[in-house]
């Protein structure tokens, strides 16, 4: 497990430092502005959708049908997936690009008419970017049932790729629509590698035939992921709304924030995706010893990578955003962000054991209950804290969907919380309370100095874990 949740680690990190370039030429293109603000709001939609397919909202789902089938059946089972995927993904993409000014104005209210017609634009043209994201999604599912995670893993790389190369290339330049259809092109190497593979193993075009009877099995299995999804993207669009109205820039700095603090935790993905299929072979015990040494895994990698980004984030604003207006809110808001990734990654990795068993209501209704409580904070805290009570927020709804699925999980009891609790808790308050305060004030000497911390977190938790060690039944 440990050795495949580190390939796929090391490539979906690749992907992430690519959209982390991407966001770092956009705004060294176009700055932080009434210009940025309005394409981040054409690409919410798209990214939302990349987002929840990412997070395993397909290969949960389709895993385990796939799984279920005899080996005979599995193509022709892919190719009516694939019809039922491909077709509903162009419907909604044809549905957003007749519904673009609706989208613009439900995303971004407080937008000038300018900033309007702009990403009515950018949303027309990146509509078409959910055909190839889905299938992308949908393809995985043969490879990771065979523990070959790689590939799939490219996606993020692949998607992002091309709209680096055009920042790159024309920088202050880029044109809006040419930026759009990049990041089209982007979707569609994501599935097209995928192709080579499934020809391998037998898939062919004559397979895309609907079949009802599994469309519906599918799509039971999905609308309680979708759900859950949902209320995660609800919550970030209720955010991009406030943002809107707060003036030039702030929509993009709320956006550089997010960015920072996803590279540890979609990283993470990685490591879920691999227990999901480690999940998906066994029977409960095997579950049960899988998540505990999981449990272990990833409180060992996002507890080091969170003491680095609270400890890192004014060093990291200060260098990589000199010249960005308002960017100096980043760093609170990273710190609250960085507790936040903790918690996260233990909410996935108990979801993902959910899901293995076959039950999606449950991390459904946990997160329905998670995303209520944030949104009533965010109602309280923003008024009075700003863009710091935003974040806090989101931990404290990221705090009661945890809580509500390990209590509502039968893993309650069976695996162990106490030490992943008291010691990533304890080296959170560590260095929050007593190391960042005594940093210095030069960004390199902080950057230095951040690292290590997070590499003797690292190191402690590694040894107290050992997650490389199986389990004992």
């Amino acid at each position: 497990m440990l050795g495949a949740a580190s390939v796929l680690t090391v490539v979906t990190l690749t992907g992430l430092a690519c959209g982390l370039a991407r966001e770092w030429l956009l705004v060294a293109s176009w700055g932080a502005s009434a210009r940025t603000d309005a394409f981040l709001i054409a690409l919410f939609i798209p990214e939302a959708v990349r987002t929840i397919l990412g997070g395993g909202l397909l290969s949960s789902a389709a895993l385990a049908l796939w799984q279920g089938r005899e080996p005979e059946q599995r193509m022709p089972w892919l190719g009516g997936m694939s019809a039922v995927v491909g077709g509903l993904a162009l419907a909604c993409s044809a549905l957003l690009w007749l519904g673009a000014p609706v989208g613009v104005q439900l995303i971004g209210p407080g937008l000038s008419p300018a900033q309007a017609a702009s990403a009515q634009m950018g949303m027309s043209v990146l509509a078409w970017a959910l055909p190839g994201m889905a299938l992308q999604a949908l393809w995985s599912v043969p490879l990771q049932a065979q523990g070959r995670f790689v590939l799939a893993g490219l996606g993020s790389l692949l998607y992002n790729l091309p709209a680096v190369i055009c920042l790159a290339w024309s920088r202050g330049q880029t044109q809006e629509r040419d930026l759009a259809w990049s990041f089209v092109a982007g979707s569609l190497l994501m599935g097209l590698v995928l192709l080579p593979s499934l020809w391998r193993q037998g898939w062919r075009p004559a397979l895309l035939r609907w079949h009802r009877a599994d469309a519906l099995e599918l799509g039971q299995r999905v609308w309680p992921l979708l759900g859950g999804a949902m209320v995660g993207q609800g919550l970030t669009l209720l955010e991009r709304i406030v943002a809107s109205y707060l003036g030039d820039g702030v929509l993009t700095v709320l956006n550089l924030a997010r960015k920072l603090v996803n590279l540890p935790l979609l990283a993470l993905m990685a490591v879920n995706q691999v227990l999901l299929g480690l999940m998906s072979r066994g029977g409960q015990a095997e579950r049960l010893q899988l998540l505990r040494q999981g449990m272990g895994l990833v409180s060992t990698v996002s507890t080091p990578a969170a003491i680095g980004l609270m400890l890192a984030a004014p060093s990291l604003v200060a260098l990589l955003f000199p010249r960005v207006q308002g960017a100096a809110i980043l760093a609170p808001v990273l710190a609250w962000y960085a507790v936040t990734l903790v918690v996260a990654s233990w909410n996935s990795l108990l979801t993902r054991y959910s899901h293995a068993a076959g039950n999606t209501r449950l991390p459904f209704a946990c997160e329905l209950a998670g995303g209520a409580a944030q949104a009533l904070a965010l109602v309280l805290l923003a008024p009075m804290f700003g863009v710091t009570g935003m974040a806090a927020a989101l931990l404290l709804g990221t705090l009661v969907q945890g809580a509500l699925l390990w209590w509502r999980s039968d893993a309650r009891g069976r695996v162990p919380m106490g030490w992943p609790l008291g010691a990533c808790g304890g080296l959170l308050w560590v260095a929050g309370a007593w190391v960042a305060p005594r940093l210095p004030l030069e960004p390199w000497w902080q950057l230095g100095w951040a690292t290590v911390a997070g590499a003797l977190a690292l190191l402690a938790l590694a040894l107290l874990f050992k997650p490389w060690r199986a389990p004992a039944a």
